[in-house]
Parts: structure tokens; sequence; C-alpha cells
């Protein structure tokens, strides 16, 4: 069994679809009549689906950030932020380095090169 789908809640679908499109490499995939978006890993990696909010929810609201693995976080955050995505300080731990950022919709996310270090 294998993780195959993280659900984000959001006001902001397009906007979210491209910014995971943009910096993350996703597929956006729309079916007619879905008010669901699908953002299609490209590898081996989980899918996002948005889904349109309801409106009593605030933005960022749920506890749930998504890690990105990446091997070279410097590199990762410098590239991004050519590409407009700033990324906060490098945190380096236990043989791994990590920097948070926030999506448009103000959902926390990390690069981290944890699943490459050696253990």
């Amino acid at each position: 069994m294998q993780l195959g789908r993280i659900i984000i809640y959001t006001k902001k679908l397009e906007e979210v679809a491209d910014f995971y499109r943009t910096h993350f490499g996703f597929e956006v995939l729309r079916v007619e009549d879905d008010r669901i978006v699908e953002l299609v890993a490209q590898g081996s990696g989980s899918n996002i689906l948005l889904h349109p909010m309801s409106a009593g929810r605030r933005e960022g609201q749920t506890l749930v950030k998504l890690v990105f693995d990446v091997k070279d976080v410097e590199r990762f955050c410098r590239a991004s932020e050519k590409r407009g995505l700033k990324f906060g300080s490098i945190h380096r731990a236990d043989g791994y380095c990590f920097a948070n950022a926030k999506d448009p919709a103000k959902n926390s996310i990390s690069v981290s090169s944890r699943a490459f270090a050696r253990r």
C-alpha cells in the first residue's frame, strides 16, 4: 500500500494549481464537471487533489505540511527564488537540511534532503 493522493482545501484553485505546476513540476488535470483539480506527480510521488474550500474555513487552517524530497536544498531554493518562490532559512538537522515556505492558500510546504540522508 502507498499514499496515493493528498487533498488541499483552498479558495484559490487556479493560483494553487499554477504554484505546484510551476515550482514542483506537477501536471494539472481537470475533468469536465468535476470541481476537484488533480495535480499529477511526475515520477513516483503522490498526487495532490485541490478541493474547493467551504465558506466557513480559513486558508491555511488545516494542519498539514507537504514535504518535497530534493537532494540539494540550497540549489533548489535558489532556483525557486528566481521563479518567484521564496523559502525561509535553511535549517540543518541530523545529517539533512530543509527549508519552509507557504503556497498561495497559506498551506505549509517544505523541501528536505532527509530522504537522501545516510542513516
